[in-house]
């Protein structure tokens, strides 16, 4: 039995963690309900109160300075072991349960307490919506009602946070993959251009040099009618692997069309992109590929005055050359 017991409170911390608010910061929606729960009861403080494996966590709280206390000492740990019901204490310090809890015999002075489970849409305890006085007391009917329609409304928006948290991820994770070649997972033509102008316009400003490689996978054709698309797309793959470990902190390579990829360069000259690019041709060199490729590159500086396919125009100029030299080699515009 102690196993099963276990298991529930297991799933239990996983329902609770699944929403991720534990150490969030205050949000008004919930502050709100907290100081409503305190006025319908008429208590100095009310808690939102969330259990969790060690200690109690109040995501909102009314007339209490404590963010939290340990769970040994939570009434709430109690109150979420019977979620079906509001747990009502009307005198704690008359109650042997709870008279040498520090949170009663202690500065707190706890005495009338009343916590109705805040239950998830599985029905998991997840802690409670409490009111607490430091005298002894009781609440009518209506007053235990209006908590735990207060209760339900604390579920809703903790559903609602977690829903826009989703959202919100998914949307992020959209909007990378609208900026993601699916084949190489470096950036795309649209991320590329989008990136080039904002260097851009920072070297504008600052006066600091950017530059630009394009980079071509030599014979690519030859590769595909020899060993198959697949065979190409792997290479290709596989390429754009060994770049993007070769780029340094604030690079950013990208595939720019078929099997050609641009590699931007922040805070570089020509004779340090030159550098560094001919670093990349040997390192592809060395890559391990199922079929041995070369890359010829381009390298170009940006100018004052250059619009992005003026750069664009200037490394791709820079790599024609060296393809028509007899590839596998680093061109200066």
């Amino acid at each position: 039995m102690a196993g099963d017991a276990d298991s529930l409170e297991q799933r239990r911390l996983a329902a609770l963690h699944a929403y991720q608010i534990l150490d969030t910061p205050p949000e008004e929606a919930f502050q709100e309900i907290a100081e409503l729960a305190s006025w319908v009861a008429a208590t100095p403080i009310a808690l939102i109160s969330l259990v969790d494996e060690d200690r109690q966590w109040f995501k909102a709280r009314v007339g209490l300075d404590l963010p939290e206390t340990p769970r040994a000492w939570s009434f709430c740990a109690r109150a979420i072991a019977n979620p079906d019901r509001p747990m009502i204490i009307s005198d704690a310090l008359a109650d042997p349960a709870y008279r040498d809890n520090p949170l009663v015999s202690g500065e707190t002075g706890i005495r009338y307490y009343a916590g109705t489970p805040l239950l998830d849409p599985d029905g998991q305890a997840l802690g409670t919506l409490c009111v607490i006085d430091t005298t002894p007391r009781s609440l009518s009917e209506k007053q235990v009602w209006a908590l735990g329609v207060l209760s339900r409304r604390v579920v809703a928006e903790m559903e609602l946070r977690r829903l826009l948290g989703e959202a919100a991820r998914a949307n992020a994770e959209l909007a990378d993959q609208a900026r993601t070649d699916p084949l190489t997972s470096l950036a795309n033509r649209y991320a590329l251009g989008e990136q080039l102008n904002q260097e851009i316009a920072k070297s504008s400003r600052s006066g600091r040099p950017l530059s630009l490689l394009m980079i071509d996978l030599d014979h690519f054709k030859v590769l595909n009618d020899r060993f198959g698309h697949l065979a190409g797309d792997q290479v290709l793959a596989g390429v754009a692997s060994c770049l993007r470990e070769a780029c340094r902190v604030g690079d950013l390579v990208g595939r720019y069309g078929g099997e050609e990829l641009l590699a931007i360069l922040p805070n570089t000259d020509r004779d340090g992109a030159a550098h560094f690019a001919e670093r990349l041709r040997r390192q592809v060199l060395d890559w391990p590929l199922a079929h041995p490729v070369t890359v010829s590159i381009g390298v170009a500086q940006w100018q004052p005055g250059f619009s992005p396919k003026d750069l664009i125009r200037s490394a791709d100029g820079a790599l024609y050359r060296a393809k028509r030299l007899g590839r596998d080699q680093v061109q200066l515009a």
